[in-house]
Order: structure tokens, then C-alpha cells, then sequence
């Protein structure tokens, strides 16, 4: 894991929500031998090692219990019925002084992998003081990578204003990598059929 000097990541998952439109915990919902938040997880820890931190909150302790010890951190949003904002502020709060960027990713991106997270990572890397999102179809979104001057923002985030937010804002420094994956997200359960089928 190459990790340059002053270019120090992390990664938070939000996976808060309370997945009223799935009728269960999508987070638990298997695909390919791993529940959803598990695969986003083991992606981030491909990436990040241990600076993966979960950002729970409907559901938190059935959730929990179904994580490895060790895989990531987790915290837990009270506030999460607030939106997805909450749950950036909670995440966001915590990181540590040294980190430099984050990665913030959704718990319901499901072909979202490593390799593209890596590609992500490393033109961050090359310009460390922009910000690298995702772009699929006319969105450009998560997952994104934030600077250190971008927490602030982050932080101020209220109700159901997530960090696309941020994207449109400081549209002049963003770079947006191809990723057409990130298009696919579970929210009703026939998303899930039509990706098994």
C-alpha cells in the first residue's frame, strides 16, 4: 500500500439509512456470498487498510453484529432519521488530525470495486488538493474524494443534502473519472432482481 507522504486517505461508508423503500436492512442484503455493506467495506479496506470507518444508524446493533471484528470502525448516528447529511457530519467529525482526504462511499453501490476506488485514490494523489468524484451518465457523485479544505462543508451539510452537494458547488475542482458502476444502487428489492438476473 503506497501511501505518499502528506497524501493521507480515509473512508467513510454511509450506511445509515433505514431502507424503507427495500422493506429490510438493504445494508444485510446478500449478493455474490456478501451482504451489501460487507462488499463496500472490504473495497475501502483494499484501499484505506484500517482508516475505514461505518456510519450506522436504523438498524445499528442487527448490522453490527454481522460485521467482523476489525473491518472497520463504526459509529453510530442518533440522529440519522435527519438525513444523509447527519450521518456526513458524524463521519466527518471523527477523522483523524493527520488525514489529509476522504473517500465517501454509499453501503447500496454494490459493483462498485477496488480497482476503481484505486483509480480514484491515485488521481487524488496527483493533485491532492482537488476533488475526485465518480461520474455515471450525466451525475457526477460518490464515490468521491474530498480534501481537507472540503471538511468544513462537509460539516455544514443539514437534512437530506448529501455530498453531491459539494460537487455542484465547487464544480472548477473537480475531476470526474468514468465510473459507470456507481450507477447501480439497491433501493427497492426488484434493483436487487435485476442485478442477480
Amino acid at each position: 500500500m503506497n501511501r505518499p507522504a502528506g497524501a493521507t486517505l480515509h473512508a467513510i461508508v454511509l450506511a445509515a439509512g433505514a431502507s424503507s423503500r427495500f422493506g429490510s436492512p438493504k445494508q444485510l442484503v446478500r449478493y455474490e456470498g456478501q451482504s451489501l455493506l460487507q462488499r463496500v467495506i472490504a473495497s475501502a479496506t483494499e484501499l484505506a487498510g484500517a482508516a475505514v470507518t461505518v456510519v450506522l444508524g436504523a438498524h445499528a446493533a442487527e448490522i453490527t453484529a454481522t460485521l467482523s471484528a476489525g473491518s472497520a470502525s463504526v459509529l453510530i448516528n442518533r440522529d440519522w432519521q435527519q438525513g444523509i447529511a447527519s450521518s456526513i457530519r458524524v463521519g466527518v467529525a471523527r477523522l483523524p488530525g493527520a488525514c489529509d482526504g476522504v473517500l465517501m462511499l454509499l453501503a447500496d453501490q454494490p459493483l462498485v470495486t477496488p480497482v476503481r476506488l484505486n483509480r480514484l485514490a491515485a488521481a487524488w494523489r496527483r493533485s491532492p488538493r482537488g476533488i475526485v468524484a465518480s461520474r455515471y451518465g450525466a451525475v457526477t457523485g460518490v464515490p468521491a474524494i474530498f480534501p481537507r479544505w472540503c471538511f468544513g462543508d462537509l460539516a455544514a451539510l443539514r437534512g437530506d443534502e448529501g455530498a453531491r452537494t459539494l460537487l455542484r458547488r465547487y464544480a472548477d475542482h473537480v475531476t470526474r473519472l468514468s465510473h459507470p458502476e456507481a450507477a447501480i444502487d439497491i433501493d427497492y428489492p426488484e434493483d436487487l432482481l435485476e442485478l442477480r438476473g
